[in-house]
């Protein structure tokens, strides 16, 4: 038995799941924009209380990675850190594209043994720039995760020989550019922290641990900030 606390902060939308087993035992979400560092913490104590397990039990947390926003993963990393500091138990990473493909995965229609379908998960990386990777049924990565620019010729190789599945909060920016028969856009689908639960229950079978003193989180692109204009 085994309870391991999710953590999915990598969005606009910052949620949390406390699993036994691969069993969701209790959940919650923040919809609010920008709010994870005031909402995190209450939202761990939230499935808490709902579960009726101390933060004690715990076994293991498990942070989304990224790539994604960099103080959403600043927020959801440290935090993940500090609990397993507190409690003396290991840290456990999940790539945040992998867990996005995983939540098509779990609800698809599609025959999952066909080896000409893959998924494309994206997220927004701002202007017409996309975090992306492609994974078959089984999440084996076929391409790693990249930052790229979306323009005609996005994937255009891969769309000769496979239908491909692209889904996440970045695939909506490609709807009017990539016009292709073999590209399937599959909507609504966006961050997490349930669908980490069975890739963070695998990890910990395995033992593959962070090392908690030096992981962080995997940016992909480093951050550029602005500075404001002194108004005269």
């Amino acid at each position: 038995m085994s309870y391991i606390l999710c953590i999915e902060t990598a969005t606009e939308i910052c949620s949390v799941a406390l699993s036994e087993n691969k069993k969701l035992l209790a959940f919650a979400d923040s919809q609010t924009p920008n709010s994870h560092a005031s909402q995190l913490h209450v939202l761990v104590e939230n499935v808490l209380t709902k579960s009726g397990i101390k933060l004690q039990q715990l076994d293991a947390i498990a942070v989304s990675k990224g790539p994604g926003s960099y103080t959403g993963l600043r927020v959801g990393v440290s935090a993940a850190k500090g609990y397993c500091y507190a409690l003396n138990i290991p840290l456990i990473s999940i790539n945040t594209l992998q867990s996005l493909a995983q939540q098509v995965v779990l609800k698809s229609e599609l025959d999952t043994s066909d080896s000409k379908i893959l998924l494309c998960p994206m997220l927004d990386a701002r202007r017409m720039e996309v975090y992306c990777g492609l994974y078959d049924f089984s999440l084996n990565e076929i391409e790693a995760t990249q930052a790229i620019v979306v323009d005609e010729n996005f994937q255009n190789s891969k769309f000769t020989d496979f239908k491909v599945l692209l889904l996440g909060n970045g695939s909506e920016k490609c709807k009017l550019i990539i016009q292709n028969p073999n590209a399937i856009f599959i909507d609504e689908i966006k961050c997490n922290a349930k669908s980490m639960i069975e890739l963070a229950a695998n990890k910990f079978q395995k033992k593959e641990f962070e090392d908690v003193a030096y992981f962080e989180p995997f940016y992909l692109k480093d951050f550029v900030g602005t500075i404001a204009k002194n108004s005269i």
